[in-house]
């Protein structure tokens, strides 16, 4: 269970095929506090920790992650949001975040508003995932509130410290990203499909 608060901007250091998985090597300041088979989210997806050496440690990626995913678009010294797990009893910054990504988007617009950016995303509203205005939605691990709510668009507004602090400060547009919904939004609108 995360939070969507980034603790840190990682850099990926090695990439390796293995069959149908993807270990990935990444690079940051608190690899000596992690251990083997701890859970961090990447970009928003829950990975495991398999293996530590020095300032790096790998995690492995399956193809059902790949294709649902940006991990699999990951390169050499591309900047992926990290997280830890959630401490039970610590303050709860953003919102209830299971690590489990629902779908990319794509990043189709962004826009600088006195101060402060607009980023907005589309994404393929077969899956049937639901955004609301003012709602919590996750992007690349980062927990937003949705503005601008459309069947399949939204825009997040984004302040200049989280532009600094995730991989948002280097986003572009044609850029993809990965979507956690809303886990609440998700049950309401699966038992209203059940009911109807």
């Amino acid at each position: 269970m995360f939070t969507g608060i980034i603790e840190e901007v990682a850099r990926v250091t090695k990439l390796e095929k293995d069959r149908e998985n993807l270990h990935i090597t990444v690079s940051c300041s608190f690899t000596d506090e992690l251990k083997v088979d701890q859970s961090l989210a990447h970009n928003g997806v829950c990975l495991t920790v398999v293996d530590i050496k020095d300032k790096e440690y790998t995690v492995t990626a399956i193809l059902e992650t790949l294709e649902k995913s940006n991990l699999g678009k990951l390169k050499v010294g591309s900047e992926v949001n990290l997280e830890r797990g959630m401490v039970l009893g610590e303050r709860l910054d953003g919102h209830i975040v299971q690590g489990h990504v629902d779908q990319t988007a794509e990043c189709t617009d962004i826009r600088e508003a006195d101060g402060s950016f607009y980023f907005s995303f589309e994404y393929d509203p077969a899956y049937g995932n639901p955004t609301i205005e003012k709602g919590s939605i996750t992007v690349n691990g980062t927990s937003l509130t949705v503005v601008n709510s459309k069947k399949n668009t939204f825009d997040v507004a984004i302040i200049p410290f989280t532009m600094e602090h995730t991989n948002f400060g280097t986003m572009k547009t044609g850029d993809i990203v990965n979507l956690e919904f809303d886990v609440i939004g998700k049950y309401v609108a699966k038992l209203m499909e059940l009911n109807s």
